[in-house]
């Protein structure tokens, strides 16, 4: 990773959830030459991966989760989980996605490295919560800060019994056999649903995703690996 040419922007785009920073970040990402998004999850890593390869095609772009490694001949664009983004690579602009993970016990050191050293050449996006700022105004004096209101309401809807669960829900478990366990009440009460937890090998959990966004299942059940 690089130290940043003098002079080279720092944003720190802060919000809650749904506010659009990381949809930003991916535009901002393509108007340069090269580039680099550290994303929290592998799903939203390929997702991601997703996105820009269907608008771009998949030869300019890299991904690296720790899973899966897609590097074509010549990548300007790298979308990696933040513990994987190469560290030898010079890009333009970097972006690094829930930086508010720094305070986190488990993760938090590859958060902080990222913060502290983790630079584009150009121009570098760290996206987050707003409870992340008091750090970075000290960390980072000169980066300008920019908050980003929600998109979206956001309701608590009551308590819901799975008979009556509507199309295109998900459903969160906290264990594998959690996971399981539901999605065969959601089976027997509508059909099919999708299952996507940690330990599904990429492919496996990249193929129920698709089955779900293509209307195949109606119902998606999920460990907090759907982020």
């Amino acid at each position: 990773m690089h130290t940043g040419e003098p002079g080279a922007a720092v944003l720190a785009l802060l919000g809650p959830t749904n506010t659009g920073k990381t949809h930003r970040a991916i535009q901002q990402l393509l108007t340069h030459a090269t580039g680099m998004i550290g994303l929290p999850l592998r799903l939203l890593a390929r997702e991601v991966y997703d996105r820009i390869t269907a608008e771009i095609g998949e030869g300019p772009v890299a991904l690296i989760t720790g899973e899966e490694k897609r590097i074509p001949e010549a990548p300007r664009y790298w979308v990696c989980t933040v513990e994987a983004m190469p560290r030898d690579r010079v890009v333009d602009f970097l972006a690094v996605d829930e930086i508010q993970l720094a305070a986190d016990r488990q993760r938090g050191h590859v958060f902080t490295d990222r913060l502290l050293h983790a630079r584009g050449r150009l121009e570098t996006w760290f996206l987050g919560a707003s409870t992340i700022a008091p750090l970075l105004r000290s960390i980072l004096p000169d980066a300008r800060i920019e908050g980003m209101p929600r998109l979206s309401q956001l309701t608590y809807a009551g308590p819901c019994s799975l008979a009556a669960l509507p199309r295109r829900s998900a459903a969160v478990a906290f264990s594998a056999d959690g996971v399981y366990e539901l999605a065969e009440r959601i089976r027997g009460q509508h059909g099919g649903a999708a299952v996507v937890l940690g330990a599904l090998s990429p492919r496996t959990r990249n193929a129920q995703v698709a089955m779900y966004q293509a209307g195949e299942v109606h119902h998606l059940v999920a460990t907090d690996a759907i982020g």
